[in-house]
């Protein structure tokens, strides 16, 4: 019984990642909706920077809503409406940039980051199994063992 109500619970906390921003004024034509919904889940809200426009409430991510559902009703490609945010708010807007030279560093820093954690791995690996083979004995530890061995069979 308790998994069940666990269950549900978490059922009922999921159901608010299925909403999308609801605006006063969706466009009336349901395909042209649907591809506006799709645009706008591309765009980054600028004040909540990890969410799209679509699941931003901030009053700027409905201006933006605006901006692209105006973009569609005057006749502009998907890439057109995305060349036109871009051009006024910069990569930062999409929430999958460009591979460019301004964005290299984004796309490759986690290659970056992993390379230097198997590096240091490697290092740590390599120094500890140095420490754990000792070197071998001189002669005269040789006979110091054999000595010390000697008295001790002896006691």
């Amino acid at each position: 019984m308790r998994y069940l109500l666990s269950f549900l619970l978490c059922m009922m906390m999921s159901f608010s990642a299925f909403g999308i921003g609801v605006d006063e004024k969706p466009l009336p034509e349901p395909a042209a909706e649907a591809r506006a919904q799709e645009l706008m889940k591309q765009l980054r809200c600028l004040v909540c920077q990890n969410q799209s426009i679509v699941d931003s409430n901030a009053d700027l991510a409905k201006d933006l809503r605006v901006i692209v559902r105006q973009r569609i009703i005057a006749g502009d490609t998907d890439q057109q409406v995305i060349e036109f945010m871009t051009s006024r708010y910069g990569d930062w807007v999409l929430l999958k940039p460009p591979f460019d030279g301004a964005t290299i560093i984004l796309w490759l820093s986690p290659f970056l980051l992993l390379l230097i954690g198997f590096v240091i791995i490697y290092q740590n690996q390599k120094r500890n199994s140095e420490n754990l083979s000792p070197d071998p004995l001189s002669k005269d530890e040789k006979a110091r063992l054999l000595v010390l061995l000697d008295e001790k069979e002896n006691v």
